[in-house]
């Protein structure tokens, strides 16, 4: 039997997206969030969702356009650094030692050192509540070949992303592959 929690904003996994943003004088911010994912297949596009009160918030309206940085678990006490700290007050790439790269195609800024980033320019912005999601285009997508499997794609296994637990505040690593998707289901109602 299950029982009620109440409402919630939970959800399993919740990864952990670091969103690029140039503020109006040009310098490079990075903001932790975990409200986000893929929004749409044709265009491709992703969502995240920001509270007015962040830095990014102001720098993503202003220039039209944010990154989304796929971290590995390597970098954990770095975002979770971002996510604590204003990049009004304090220049989080400096104190990180990372390195931003200004993308070619959007006017925000990646982080070199992560496996992969989503350049994107601002689609929609919508009003929500306490959050507003900035849905933005992909552009393209910057990957370290390292990072990618024989077949040109990007492989989970080698690029480590870390997820977020809301409910207890902790952070995880991705598990073991258990399946393959659109093909596994298919066993279902098959003769032994």
């Amino acid at each position: 039997m299950k029982k009620s929690i109440g409402a919630k904003t939970i959800i399993y996994p919740t990864p952990v997206l670091v969103v690029g943003t140039y503020d109006k004088a040009g310098k490079p911010n990075v903001m932790t969030a975990a409200w986000g994912g893929v929004c749409c297949s044709s265009p491709p596009c992703v969502a995240v969702s920001l509270r007015k009160a962040t830095y990014s918030y102001g720098n993503i309206v202003e220039r039209k356009a944010f990154t989304i940085n796929i971290p590995s678990e390597t970098y954990v006490k770095e975002i979770d650094y971002f996510g604590i700290v204003s990049g009004k007050n304090k220049d989080k790439f400096s104190a990180t030692g990372l390195t931003p790269v200004k993308s070619d195609l959007v006017d925000a800024p990646y982080v070199k050192e992560f496996p992969f980033a989503l350049e994107c320019r601002l689609l929609h912005t919508i009003e929500i509540g306490l959050h507003t999601q900035f849905i933005g285009e992909i552009m393209d997508i910057k990957a370290d070949e390292s990072m990618l499997d024989e077949n040109g794609s990007l492989d989970i296994e080698k690029i480590k992303p870390i997820l977020f637990a809301p409910e207890s505040k902790t952070y995880y690593r991705v598990g073991q592959y258990i399946g393959k998707a659109f093909s596994i289901g298919k066993e279902i109602g098959k003769e032994p």
